[in-house]
């Protein structure tokens, strides 16, 4: 009884923040606010979504941000991204509807041959319905239930990989340049002091960055001798003057709202930075010492970032996948041990736009990129058993259907009343 409460309550708590959203977005008054109906709402809402979605097709959101999945361009439009975050929330409020469950039950019906799965329910409890921004190992683990002591060997097992010397500077370099690039994009729309302060230190870090990412093989460094005993080195750049450079940049771009993925990115690599700011970055002193300050770095890095380091779960990202963007799941979803075996099924889903096969896609890309993560922590780990993943995908107008995309089983829901 008391759980049928609270299960009430957190669903009543879930409705009214989507219905709020969508009522502030399409100026109703106060008295149509808490006049409507839960029915009403949900016609008005699918009516909505239904309208929505033709102008929002070519749109996405990815890490948070708006997309154009087209060319996968940024899209600087605050009102569009709202409008966004609002067709999302409605979408996950109307998952749960007799009729959607009724489909979702039907297609797992026709695309499952396990009859284990068909008594299982999916999406039913609030937090399934959530998003959930994954941005640490720890996110991941406790999603997977993985004990502490597995953690321990995740972090033992990838920390080598991850923090490998050009692992390390090719995650950098993509924040560095991808600030950069959105930083341009302010100045031609008005400079401002900060602005071009920042455009002068990008400039630096990424002239020190560059010299510690390549070497050239025609000029005589690639194979100089160590400078003899005695010189001074003090002079050399070192990671540490990075560091600072960093430390410059946040502090001149903490205000400006368009560049907080960045910027929050470049805050939480300062961790890394750290722990690495007395090794040097000169390549003039030659091959095999270079080799040896790039050893440290990884060593250093291996040895001080923990399971629960957003920095170390930044570069497992560009390790896996060549970015640096965390993995979201519009709709978390959850996990179900299936039948007393060792058979663990993870299930995510994401609200799409349109029943188009660009659109599509994209969605299945994005949830196969979390669906990948979850999959390599859990190998690492070492856990018993074989974890299999579904991805679902609802959209107005969709045609009911399953398909299966780099041995994961994708299912497309239609949305309906």
């Amino acid at each position: 009884m008391v759980r049928n409460t609270l299960h009430t309550r957190l669903t009543k708590t879930k409705y009214l923040q989507a219905r709020n959203s969508f009522m502030r977005l399409n100026h109703h008054s106060r008295e149509e606010e808490e006049g409507i109906a839960p029915r009403e709402w949900y016609e008005a809402a699918f009516s909505k979504m239904k309208k929505w979605s033709q102008s929002l097709k070519d749109l996405d959101l990815i890490g948070g941000r708006l997309v154009n999945i087209n060319d996968h361009s940024r899209i600087f439009d605050e009102k569009l991204e709202k409008k966004m975050h609002t067709f999302k929330s409605i979408g996950r409020e109307l998952i749960l509807l007799p009729s959607m469950q009724e489909t979702l039950k039907n297609n797992l019906m026709d695309s499952l041959a396990d009859q284990r799965y068909k008594e299982l329910e999916y999406f039913c409890r609030p937090h399934e319905r959530d998003v959930l921004t994954v941005s640490s190992l720890t996110k991941v683990a406790d999603m997977l239930s993985i004990s502490a002591q597995q953690r321990k060997v995740v972090r033992k097992n990838i920390g080598p990989q991850v923090t490998q010397h050009k692992i390390w500077t090719g995650a950098l370099f993509q924040i560095l340049n991808g600030l950069k690039s959105e930083v341009e994009l302010l100045n031609q729309r008005g400079s401002s002091k900060e602005i071009r302060l920042s455009q002068q230190i990008l400039a630096g870090c990424l002239k020190i960055l560059e010299s510690a990412m390549s070497y050239d093989v025609e000029s005589s460094s690639w194979m100089r001798l160590p400078p003899t005993k005695g010189v001074d080195a003090t002079h050399s750049p070192k990671w540490g003057d990075a560091l600072e450079m960093c430390i410059d940049l946040v502090s001149c771009l903490s205000d400006e709202s368009e560049l907080t993925f960045h910027v929050s990115k470049l805050e939480l690599m300062k961790e890394g930075l750290f722990q690495i700011r007395d090794i040097l970055i000169d390549k003039s002193i030659g091959y095999k010492e270079n080799r040896y300050q790039e050893h440290l770095v990884q060593k250093r890095l291996t040895k001080t970032l923990g399971h629960s380091s957003k920095c170390l779960f930044t570069l497992l990202m560009y390790y896996l996948y060549g970015t640096i963007v965390d993995v979201e799941l519009e709709v978390r979803g959850g996990v179900h041990v299936v039948g007393i075996g060792q058979k663990v099924c993870l299930y995510a889903g994401k609200i799409l736009t349109a029943d188009e096969e660009e659109v599509v896609r994209s969605g299945v890309k994005q949830l196969d990129t979390a669906m990948g993560l979850f999959k390599f922590v859990w190998e690492s780990a070492g856990v018993k058993g074989d974890l299999e993943v579904q991805g679902h995908l609802w959209c107005v107008g969709a045609q009911n259907r399953s398909f299966t995309y780099r041995g994961n089983v994708y299912m497309v829901h239609a949305m309906n009343l």
